[in-house]
């Protein structure tokens, strides 16, 4: 009997103001059998400092967030909250 503990990145969403939205799931399992699962999601705005995540999320984020992106989703953030 062989319980093992697998934590992988099933899911990347990039919203149109270039925020990265990531999906873990951690599966438990026995002999290859699956006896749990659990979700954990995290968010990642412009600029945000990815170097802990794992190389896919990394690669994503670089690819997404040019400095176009990044400057936009500040002045954005700036016009919120100024009211604007």
């Amino acid at each position: 009997m062989s319980i093992t503990k697998e934590t992988v990145v099933d899911q990347i969403t990039v919203t149109e103001n270039g925020i990265v939205l990531v999906r873990e799931t951690t599966k438990i399992m026995e002999d290859g059998n699956e006896l749990s699962k659990t979700y954990h999601r995290l968010s990642f705005v412009p600029a945000s400092d990815v170097s802990a995540q794992p190389q896919n999320v990394q690669d994503i984020c670089n690819v997404v967030w040019t400095q176009e992106v990044i400057s936009t989703y500040q002045a954005q953030q700036t016009a919120n909250r100024l009211g604007v």
